[in-house]
């Protein structure tokens, strides 16, 4: 996939290693000999190039975080600055803070000065230094106000709808003829970002995830007939909830987006239930927030500041339907509703974390100076990636119930009840 470039690049690069942009990396590394050939999809690789298109020492950058918050969004930041500031020499580097609102100037305020010195120690607390919002852009009203600061480079630290945002900003700024390089980090504990492999604050996620699997296991195990419930994020994919599962070895039944599950019936969730109560005497679940949508569809919708629709919440509407099956039923029962999610999003990122998000902003940063707009960072294969904005925007990433991940989950709970097709 061919990368849009803003001109000639005419200045010398000051780092000692550079990656051709000749390489490209396919999306696919699994190919089936009986299937028909498909024309495959390659990426450009990221990396520093020899020449870049901006003047460091004339270049100014901004930086704005987007959305929910998410394991090591001060990593990147950080690495962001580092990399502009001894990579590449760049001295001027704006904060936007609050999200998206922080390019409205009405809104947002004067951004923040960042140097080395801001950020030196930001990485160790979880959260974002320059905040964060949900929300559309005023994408008119922003590029007004980056031409009027005479920012050269936006990095837009978010998930899919933070990267819609970005991909109208690198528009409007083509439209009018401004030199701006609007480059992407991939942001979201869901990882359901499309084309990327696997997104920062995931595994974070799973590793918080877990040590409350741990304590819902010990509460449902500590009673008689004890059932703990647990509901972890993930509205349109169950990849947090999945790998929780494997990683924790301790959930009886796992509840995900991709897999609308039958509620009633011998073949429904709540009689596996009670099978596994009566035969094991305790049970845990884990559910996904945007699991069984499809058994809570009254009423009209209603959606958030950035347009999605806001869930129905699964968690209290399962437990509720799980007191009633049981006392029904005759079966005695202690059930404990938990819901860690905004603990689990709002930790400093793991070690493993901590790592992806460098390598994400060090490339970000790289692109950008090389001239490179409309882009997203990218991982395909352990090698990270460029790619375009507009693809990115146009897929959704989520769970394949054909997966591995998905065969580790049944594996491990042993789960057996119907699907609704």
């Amino acid at each position: 996939m061919n990368i849009t470039t803003l001109g000639e690049a005419r200045f010398p690069s000051p780092l000692p290693y550079h990656v051709s942009d000749k390489l490209r990396v396919l999306f696919n590394a699994v190919v089936d000999p009986d299937e028909p050939a498909k024309e495959e999809i390659l990426f450009e690789v990221a990396g520093p190039r020899k020449m870049l298109f901006f003047d460091p020492q004339k270049t100014r950058a901004g930086i704005v975080t987007c959305g929910g918050l998410c394991p090591g969004l001060n990593n990147v930041i950080r690495s962001l600055v580092l990399e502009l500031y001894h990579g590449y020499g760049v001295r001027e580097i704006l904060g936007f803070r609050n999200g998206y609102q922080g390019l409205d100037p009405w809104r947002g305020g004067e951004p923040v000065p960042l140097s080395p010195e801001f950020v030196d120690d930001i990485h160790k607390a979880g959260g974002s230094a320059l905040n964060t919002s949900r929300g559309p852009v005023d994408v008119s009203m922003a590029v007004d106000n980056l031409i009027r600061r005479k920012v050269d480079i936006l990095f837009v630290v978010g998930g899919d709808g933070t990267q819609r945002g970005g991909a109208e900003i690198f528009q409007e700024a083509k439209r009018r003829g401004h030199a701006l390089a609007v480059v992407g980090v991939p942001k979201t504990i869901d990882n359901d970002v499309p084309f990327v492999s696997r997104t920062f604050g995931y595994l974070t996620a799973i590793e918080e995830a877990t040590k409350f699997i741990t304590g819902a296991h010990t509460e449902a195990h500590s009673v008689h007939n004890g059932i703990s419930l647990v509901k972890i994020m993930g509205r349109h994919a169950g990849f947090i909830a999945a790998g929780a599962t494997v990683a924790s070895q301790e959930v009886n039944f796992t509840l995900v987006p991709e897999m609308p599950f039958k509620l009633e019936g011998e073949d429904g969730f709540l009689a596996a239930l009670k099978r596994r109560v009566e035969r094991r005497a305790h049970a845990v679940i884990l559910v996904a927030e945007g699991a069984g949508q499809h058994l809570m569809n009254e009423g009209k919708d209603e959606f958030d500041a950035s347009g999605n629709v806001k869930f129905k919440d699964i968690g209290p509407f399962l437990r509720d339907k799980i007191e009633s099956y049981m006392k029904a039923e005759g079966v005695p029962y202690v059930i404990r509703y938990m819901d860690p999610s905004y603990i689990v999003r709002s930790v400093p990122a793991s070690s493993e974390d901590a790592i992806l998000c460098d390598f994400y902003a060090r490339n970000a940063v790289h692109a950008a100076m090389a001239g490179k707009t409309g882009l997203v960072i990218g991982q395909q294969h352990d090698v990270f990636t460029h790619v375009p904005s507009e693809l990115l925007t146009k897929h959704k990433k989520q769970l394949s119930l054909n997966s591995t991940i998905w065969r580790g989950v049944l594996a491990c709970t042993g789960q057996n009840f119907a699907s609704v097709a």
